[in-house]
């Protein structure tokens, strides 16, 4: 088995890249996934991997040959390794290397009839992305469309804060035209979380196949969402703030969709 016991290895380096650069992983087709959880997750959903990377000082080889129960080609690397390698210090001692899947809209396949569908514009901040996605799991909705995305889905930080649910949604990236034609030609509704020409959200029926539209906290969704939904809608705030964190508004919609649907 190979092992790899100095930071200034090519090898390594390049995984620095794939870890620091969306065009690198773009260009290369593959991303870092690190620690245990998020890996099992990633396999769990049909990832390709290229190579599991171990630290012997955190973990044996035997327990990760026990854990993944495959195939994978091993690398062994020195804690010194690890921690130049590692985005976070609490992942167990290991790291793959993955191949990236295409989030096209074309992929997307829904098996329910009445579908739910959460999709965030122009979310700059990969906290709120990998909360979003993490909601998205929770909510078990049928997919989550990234409108104008301003992250790569597969930077670290989305990862780790999404606790890999970037694995578990059905996910579709594209321009918000794109979107929005998509779900004109599959007849499903538009919900805009917006303040301007909007009802409270609990007054609409969510039953029918339903997308919920959220934007960034800082400007909300542009005018072409507003001005193509359905229907626009608000949370009531009864503080003195106007606004709450994107993940948790639409925490609150979607689940009132799924409270409408008896969680189905």
């Amino acid at each position: 088995m190979k092992q790899i016991t100095s930071s200034q290895n090519p090898y390594i380096k390049s995984l620095l890249k794939l870890q620091e650069k969306a065009k690198e992983r773009k260009s290369r087709g593959l991303f870092i996934i690190e620690g245990l959880r998020e890996i099992l997750l990633a396999l769990k959903t049909n990832y390709t991997f290229e190579t599991v990377l171990f630290c012997s000082d955190l973990i044996q080889q035997k327990e990760v040959e026990r854990i993944l129960n495959t195939s994978l080609e091993l690398i062994e690397i020195s804690k010194e390794v690890y921690e130049k390698l590692a985005y976070r210090n609490s992942t167990e001692g290991i790291i793959a290397v993955a191949q990236v899947k295409s989030f096209s809209i074309n992929e997307i396949n829904f098996k329910n009839k009445q579908p739910l569908i959460l999709i965030a514009e122009g979310l700059e901040k990969p906290g709120n992305v990998g909360a979003l996605l993490r909601t998205a799991d929770a909510a078990n909705v049928d997919a989550v469309f990234i409108a104008n995305p301003k992250s790569d889905l597969y930077n670290s930080n989305i990862i780790r804060s999404s606790v890999g649910c970037v694995f578990t949604n059905q996910i579709a990236v594209g321009s918000s035209e794109e979107i929005i034609n998509f779900l004109k030609e599959k007849n499903i509704a538009i919900y805009a979380a917006t303040l301007q020409n909007s009802n409270e959200y609990h007054l609409e029926d969510y039953t029918k196949p339903t997308a919920i539209v959220v934007g960034t906290e800082a400007t909300g969704l542009t005018s072409f969402w507003r001005d193509k939904a359905t229907q626009n809608i608000n949370i009531p705030m009864q503080g003195k703030i106007d606004s709450m964190n994107v993940s948790v508004a639409a925490a609150i919609v979607v689940f009132e969709a799924k409270r409408q649907r008896d969680f189905k």
